[in-house]
């Protein structure tokens, strides 16, 4: 095996190993968060990015990128939350082509509920993945970013 190779499979152990604590976390939040509240771990991020904007609503191309779906899994995801009434669809005032979404206060309360459940499901899973040999490294790495975005 020559140098290039050894820096893919560097770089694709890397990846597994991400997508391994990836899953371990995923798993852990999607069952507190159904149990409790009756949420998926994309819907809690769908109402957690929406309360972290100004004005509580963002465009669906930017709600796209923070869920990490395509644009139809979006909308689809964003219909069934506006049919739970957690979120509301608005027109934007500067452009009428552009849709908004935004948290309605329904939604908010729901998110406040779930925010601790959200937050001690993921400690625990990351307390769980830190003993696990091969995910330990990533979950040290986790722990040293700053506690602010941008900070």
């Amino acid at each position: 095996m020559g140098i290039a190779d050894d820096a893919v499979e560097v770089r694709a152990h890397g990846w597994r190993t991400l997508a391994a604590l990836h899953g371990v976390l995923e798993t852990t939040l999607e069952k507190a968060l159904q149990a409790e509240h009756g949420l998926s771990v994309v819907e809690y991020t769908v109402l957690d990015a929406l309360s972290r904007q100004d004005g509580w609503h963002m465009r669906m191309r930017q709600l796209a990128r923070a869920t990490a779906l395509s644009g139809s899994a979006t909308t689809r995801l964003v219909s069934r939350l506006e049919n739970r009434a957690l979120l509301a669809r608005v027109l934007c005032k500067e452009d009428r082509r552009g849709i908004y979404t935004e948290l309605t206060d329904a939604g908010r309360d729901l998110l406040a509920r779930a925010r601790p459940t959200h937050d001690e499901a993921l400690q625990k899973a990351l307390a769980e993945a830190e003993q696990v040999p091969e995910l330990a490294p990533l979950v040290a790495a986790l722990h040293r970013l700053p506690q602010h975005p941008g900070a």
